[in-house]
């Protein structure tokens, strides 16, 4: 329950990327929510909800979070399997206000908000369009974490490059000739620039490639998190001068553009129609560019999405309220 009393679920899968979205935005409303991962029972699991239209209040696996009464003033929820249980919850709770991230595959006035990537297509009155995924970088969290961490990075020279380096995914590939390139060009930079490089690998980069760019790497000014203690990714946002992301994160590469520092996004092979065009997108707004082993500088109006969100979010939800 927040400061104006209002509760509010989080409802997705589970998983990280999906629930940060809907953790960001309830937290830039100013909601504490209470976070419920659910899990889908056959038919639901496998049908579109637009397909699948009825009976939305057996649709829950009971290996996932229950939904019961009493129901929360606000739902925020993401990814297809929360799509049958926000429908439940607006017909048992029709005055819960119901912002759904992402196309839910269903006519949008369904809900009260939905909140759309550019690269989608759903248009509508209530429909909000992004430029890319919500989260929950601010810059307090940021200016925090460096102001915490910094000191183990004192002894990296300036500029500063911080790496986040993801990996394989549905949509790319990081193999580890082309993790070998890759750490070839940030040690070539290191080299002819002088810059220190903090980098960060995540569980998708894999033991192997994580090997290859620490031999890569080595005898250069470089700091590579290996997994103890506090994971230092919003301390790097803050540290750095510079970022360099892989492409297989949407939100990885977001939360780097909400610094209003140089964003470079390496190319690994593979892609998506929504991730080229999530990419193509920042690129003409001129906020992120490839990747080719140099530095240089240039000003972008930070991304601030997360923020705008929600304060149409709390437009809406307060007028929805009004007696």
């Amino acid at each position: 329950m927040n400061a104006n009393g209002r509760t509010c679920w989080v409802v997705t899968d589970g998983k990280p990327g999906m629930e940060n979205q809907c953790l960001g935005l309830a937290e830039a409303m100013g909601l504490a929510p209470t976070v419920k991962r659910i899990a889908l029972r056959a038919p639901w699991k496998q049908l579109s909800p637009a397909v699948l239209r009825i009976g939305n209040c057996w649709a829950l696996a009971p290996h996932g979070d229950r939904l019961d009464p009493p129901w929360p003033d606000v739902l925020i929820a993401t990814g297809r399997a929360s799509v049958a249980p926000s429908l439940h919850v607006r017909s048992a709770s029709p005055g819960t206000f119901r912002i759904q991230i992402q196309d839910p595959a269903v006519r949008p006035s369904l809900f009260d908000l939905v909140v759309v990537p550019r690269h989608d297509r759903l248009r509508g009155t209530n429909v909000l369009v992004t430029r890319g995924a919500l989260h929950r970088v601010t810059p307090a969290i940021v200016a925090d974490a460096a102001a915490r961490l910094g000191p183990a990075y004192a002894h990296l020279p300036h500029p500063r490059v911080a790496v986040l380096v993801g990996g394989s995914n549905g949509a790319y590939t990081l193999t580890p000739e082309i993790m070998a390139d890759f750490a070839g060009k940030l040690a070539a930079m290191a080299r002819e620039s002088g810059a220190g490089l903090l980098v960060t690998p995540s569980r998708r980069t894999g033991a192997e490639n994580e090997a290859i760019l620490r031999r890569a790497l080595a005898g250069l000014p470089a700091a590579i998190w290996d997994g103890n203690g506090e994971n230092p990714y919003f301390a790097l946002l803050g540290l750095a001068d510079a970022i360099v992301a892989t492409p297989d994160s949407v939100n990885m590469v977001c939360e780097a553009a909400t610094t209003g520092k140089p964003v470079y996004v390496a190319e690994l092979p593979g892609g998506s129609r929504k991730f080229d065009a999530f990419h193509q997108g920042l690129r003409e707004d001129g906020v992120t560019r490839p990747f080719e082993g140099r530095l240089e500088r240039w000003d972008y109006a930070p991304l601030d999405d997360t923020a705008r969100v929600a304060a149409e979010a709390l437009r809406r939800m307060t007028r929805a309220f009004a007696p």
